[in-house]
C-alpha cells in the first residue's frame, strides 16, 4: 500500500501558497518547519493528533491523508 500522506500534505500546503515555515506557524508551537519537511519527504510519520490538526486546518477529512477523496 502506498503511503500518500506526504503528497497530500504538500499538495494542500502549496494550494494555500504556504511555505513549510508558514504552515508550522499556523499549526502552532508543537510543529516545526523541520517536522513538516520530514513529513513531506516521508522521513517521519505524524501522530494521529497531528493528522487531525492538519485536517482541521485545511478543512478536509483525516481520511483524505489515507488516500480517500474528500
Amino acid at each position: 500500500m502506498k503511503y500518500i500522506f506526504p503528497e497530500r500534505l504538500k499538495e494542500l500546503r502549496l494550494e494555500k501558497n504556504l511555505s513549510t515555515r508558514q504552515l508550522a506557524k499556523e499549526l502552532g508551537n508543537e510543529i516545526t518547519k523541520t517536522t513538516i519537511c520530514n513529513w513531506e519527504s516521508g522521513k517521519s510519520i505524524p501522530n494521529f493528533k497531528s493528522v487531525i490538526m492538519i485536517a482541521e486546518y485545511f478543512g478536509v477529512d483525516a481520511n483524505f491523508f489515507a488516500g480517500d477523496e474528500y
